[in-house]
């Protein structure tokens, strides 16, 4: 085996380092930097710019309040129905009406119970998600028109 002391990477030039961003990442040395704009030209922005704005936590966090809450109503009953069937047989195997014992009625709540899951979760997205996103929409729609029109 031979070793190579050549870097993997071209040789760049020392110059003035630019400012730091931390949004951007300097991943690939040798893909072509862009040149800054000139700074008369440039209009003032009134908000922040899309991908740093704090709507889109506010949306992540809706999104998850949502699915924990869809989650833990159908899973919930139905890891309750697991632990009654492995903890109390005897309630399980006990009878509500003749012949219709409690775990089979349990068994059959269990399709209302992810039906009033999936109700929760449609709920959720028109009152709490769906509102965030549409004005999260709007607002990337005026700056692609503001963009647009430079």
């Amino acid at each position: 085996m031979s070793y190579d002391p050549s870097p993997s990477h071209p040789y760049r030039p020392p110059g003035p380092t630019p400012a730091y961003d931390p949004y951007t990442y300097d991943t690939y040395p040798w893909a072509p930097q862009e040149a800054p704009e000139p700074a008369g030209r440039r209009r003032p922005q009134r908000h922040a710019a899309l991908g740093h704005h704090s709507d889109l936590r506010v949306l992540r966090s809706a999104y998850r309040w949502q699915r924990r809450v869809a989650t833990l109503t159908a899973l919930g009953y139905f890891v309750l129905f697991l632990i009654l069937s492995a903890f109390a047989p005897s309630f399980m195997t006990s009878t509500v009406t003749d012949g219709l014992p409690t775990g089979l009625l349990l068994a059959l709540v269990q399709v209302p119970v992810t039906w009033l899951a999936i109700a929760l979760y449609e709920q959720t997205a028109r009152r709490r998600v769906d509102p965030i996103a549409d004005r999260i929409r709007k607002q990337a729609e005026l700056d692609a028109k503001r963009e647009g029109t430079r």
